[in-house]
């Protein structure tokens, strides 16, 4: 197969062919850590001085939608972008070997996902597969993993069966599932007065997750409360019109809503011209993400109850260097799908260093139970059912100079809305 030779693009600069380093194996990268300093160790990597490695390079795979959601993605793509830089400028994985990545569109669709995950690992050779956005997709691509025994870092796809009905050993997931962000949600959902609920979500695996978990959740605190219209539009068609109808016919106290992208904001704009969300509270998944909200401007909805990530107000350190670096590297602001992107690369790359290999079951040995440094605080993989810990921000809605921000939130440490580890382990399949 003919590969391209490195250009200028922070992209293609990764996209080197194996063929050129396939006489160096990793087990001499690992010689070359025990044999002292070396060119191994981390240095400044620029057009003038690039780190020099002395291992064969390890590779990642990496999957995504990028046709299907680029409002999420694009970023998505800088973050684990901004994240293989650093990785490489600072001698790589392992302690001198590169770190290459070769990306592929999944255009949305799991066969295709499938199809594309098969020739990252027959033709280039990749170590480890990362990425994916949908859940159905997510799910496609974890199958492929366990059949074929590689390494999958599932970064965004949120049902919660990649880690528990469907878990297998060698898929970890990321951000927090469904089941942890509908437990973020129903805390607050749980202290407002209404009884009567009405949810719209998209009809796949994510939606149908979400409601339900919401639905189950939230009568566990409060079993006065009815769900009294669902709502279930295919993805990235929803008719607002008739769904805003429909909603308001049945006359709910509050609205779970789990749409997302074009569909959120047809029916924000479609809710607020009807009257829908007129003395009724919303409680909604994602729609604090700033690539959800800042497309919307000033007719982004008020006083929501969200998950999200107000990036321009955590002062942490760590997020303030992250945000800084972001901003400097691509002269934009991050948004949710940039700092899980991040994460994702950062993780696979600790892994590896961790496994001193860039073989399967080291890896994957290596991925259970790993805690890493993150820009929202340190995160685990948990050994019981692979879920990571990394939480999200939970607040509400508002409007500052003309977009839609959060104000009142609060970050919620996804360690604590999951359930115990023996519980989680009876959830996977036997292994």
């Amino acid at each position: 197969m003919k590969h391209r030779h490195p250009t200028a693009s922070p992209l293609a600069q990764v996209l080197r062919p194996a063929a050129l380093f396939a006489a160096v194996s990793v087990a001499a990268c690992v010689a070359a850590i025990s044999a002292g300093p070396a060119a191994a160790q981390s240095t400044a990597q620029s057009a003038a001085e690039p780190a020099k490695f002395t291992g064969a390079p390890v590779r990642v795979g990496e999957i995504n939608s990028y046709t299907g959601l680029p409002a999420f993605t694009i970023p998505y793509r800088q973050g684990w972008q901004l994240a293989l830089e650093e990785i490489n400028a600072q001698g790589g994985v392992i302690g001198c070997c590169e770190l290459q990545v070769v990306s592929r569109d999944d255009a949305g669709k799991p066969d295709d996902a499938v199809r594309v995950a098969q020739e990252l690992v027959t033709n280039e050779a990749v170590d480890v597969l990362a990425g994916t956005y949908f859940s159905h997709i997510g799910l496609a691509v974890a199958d492929f993993a366990a059949r074929n025994k590689v390494p999958f870092v599932a970064a965004e796809p949120l049902t919660d069966a990649i880690t528990w009905s469907k878990g297998n050993r060698y898929t970890f997931r990321l951000r927090p599932s469904t089941y942890m962000q509908a437990a973020m949600l129903v805390e607050e959902a749980a202290k407002l007065p209404a009884k009567r609920w009405a949810t719209v979500a998209p009809n796949y695996e994510y939606g149908q997750s979400a409601v339900s978990w919401f639905k189950q959740l939230l009568k566990e605190k409060r079993p006065d409360v009815e769900f009294v219209a669902e709502q279930w539009p295919a993805q990235g068609k929803l008719e607002a019109g008739p769904t805003v109808q429909a909603l308001a016919a049945a006359k709910p106290d509050a609205i779970f809503n789990v749409t997302f992208g074009a569909d959120l904001a047809k029916f924000v704009r479609e809710g607020e011209g009807r009257g829908l969300f007129r003395n009724r509270k919303v409680v909604s998944l994602l729609t604090g993400e700033p690539e959800y909200l800042e497309p919307m401007k000033d007719e982004a909805p008020e006083g929501w109850i969200v998950t999200g990530y107000p990036w321009e107000q955590i002062d942490t350190p760590a997020h303030k260097a992250f945000v800084a670096a972001y901003t400097a590297r691509f002269k934009d602001s991050p948004k949710a799908g940039s700092i899980v992107g991040y994460i994702t690369m950062k993780a696979v790359a600790a892994a590896i260093t961790k496994a001193k290999s860039a073989n399967a079951e080291p890896i994957v040995d290596a991925l259970a139970g790993l805690t890493i440094d993150s820009p929202v605080g340190p995160v685990t993989f948990r050994a019981s059912d692979h879920q990571a810990t990394m939480g999200a921000y939970v607040g509400t809605t508002t409007i500052k100079d003309g977009r839609g921000t959060m104000k009142d939130w609060h970050y919620a440490d996804g360690a604590n809305y999951l359930p115990p580890d023996d519980a989680a382990r009876k959830m996977r399949p036997a292994e």
